[in-house]
């Protein structure tokens, strides 16, 4: 079975603008692959340069459940997540607006600390998905 690649616009295009060798979404057989990005603003398609860390987090969950989405699955199928964040110290602010996406059957997860990215952000996360063939419409 070969590896699909699904563009989500915006975020697909805004990357491109970044020249980031990534692909949005992938998806192969059952489960679906989705991208950390940055916190796009929705407004430009630019990187939140200096947002609060919840307006960041906010951000990167909407583009990971758009993704998600997009791919054919729903938040509540996301088995993992990989969060990275500049501060451990914005653990607790980053907790409580992911577990608005979950609950209350939160995926496994971990938060890892990363000392910076090439812009001036501070998360991302990712995720594993699993999809079912029957819930994708064949186009």
């Amino acid at each position: 079975m070969a590896r699909e690649i699904i563009r989500v616009e915006p975020l697909s295009t805004w990357l491109e603008g970044f020249k980031a060798p990534t692909s949005a979404v992938t998806r192969h057989g059952d489960t679906v692959y989705v991208s950390g990005f940055p916190p796009f603003d929705p407004a430009t398609g630019q990187i939140a340069v200096d947002a609060s860390i919840e307006r960041q987090t906010e951000l990167v969950m909407e583009q990971l459940k758009l993704c998600v989405e997009a791919a054919g699955s729903s938040m509540d199928q996301v088995l993992k997540c990989n969060v990275y964040c500049t501060s451990v110290e914005a653990f607790p602010v980053v907790n409580a607006i992911y577990a608005r996406y979950f609950a209350p059957h939160f995926p496994a997860r971990i938060f890892i600390n990363v000392p910076a990215w090439p812009g001036k952000f501070d998360i991302e996360i990712d995720c594993v998905a699993a999809v079912s063939f029957s819930d994708v419409s064949c186009t």
